[in-house]
């Protein structure tokens, strides 16, 4: 499989994770130990993304974000792409602010979404695609054909869109979520998966 040529604005991003994950860890004093378990990755993994031996990916950087309690974009200074006076703005859908995340048309468009406690009376649609949802912030409430679950802040949920579904707050408080979105169907693909204790690399 070919390598990835990345343009000298988003290999410097690349670089500089390690440092600031190494920076907000020691500010905030805590052990790559207790990192570890607050995560469930590994703490060997851990030193690597530090020390810039491990590439940041999104399934590694989402749960430390969530143990620091902090938004996704402070552990990642994205590089300014084109123009610089262009900037991603929020949009206001059916009373959520809603950041669209994706600079560039594609298969899969990421979105950042603040829900209101205003918007917690169920109204199912469908439409065509497959949508997977993170919880940053608060709680979800998700109807989603004859379920009806409530999500935490960590918790995450996949589903084809095909089906009858709304999410929104359980009218507790508003809630912050992370959403990607496939419009003919395509689901995200995690490629970083735990392999046996017995292989010899138990943390690539």
């Amino acid at each position: 499989m070919g390598t990835v040529e990345h343009s000298p604005a988003i290999t410097q991003a690349l670089a500089e994770v390690g440092p600031r994950l190494k920076r907000l860890r020691t500010e905030r004093g805590v052990t790559l130990s207790a990192l570890a378990e607050a995560t469930g990755v590994s703490k060997s993994t851990l030193s690597r993304l530090e020390s810039g031996r491990r590439r940041p990916s999104l399934e590694l950087l989402l749960p430390i974000a969530q143990a620091h309690q902090v938004p996704l974009d402070e552990l990642v200074g994205a590089p300014e792409v084109g123009d610089p006076r262009v900037r991603l703005k929020p949009q206001h859908v059916h009373g959520s602010t809603v950041v669209p995340l994706t600079r560039q048309p594609g298969p899969l468009q990421a979105f950042k979404m603040v829900i209101p406690v205003s918007r917690s009376t169920p109204d199912p649609c469908t439409h065509e695609g497959y949508e997977w949802l993170y919880v940053l912030a608060g709680r979800l409430r998700l109807v989603l054909a004859d379920h009806d679950l409530v999500l935490g802040a960590g918790e995450a949920a996949e589903f084809d869109t095909r089906l009858p579904h709304w999410f929104g707050s359980t009218g507790d408080g508003p809630v912050e979520v992370l959403s990607l979105f496939g419009r003919q169907g395509e689901r995200m693909h995690v490629r970083a998966k735990p392999r046996s204790r017995s292989a010899s690399s138990p943390d690539r």
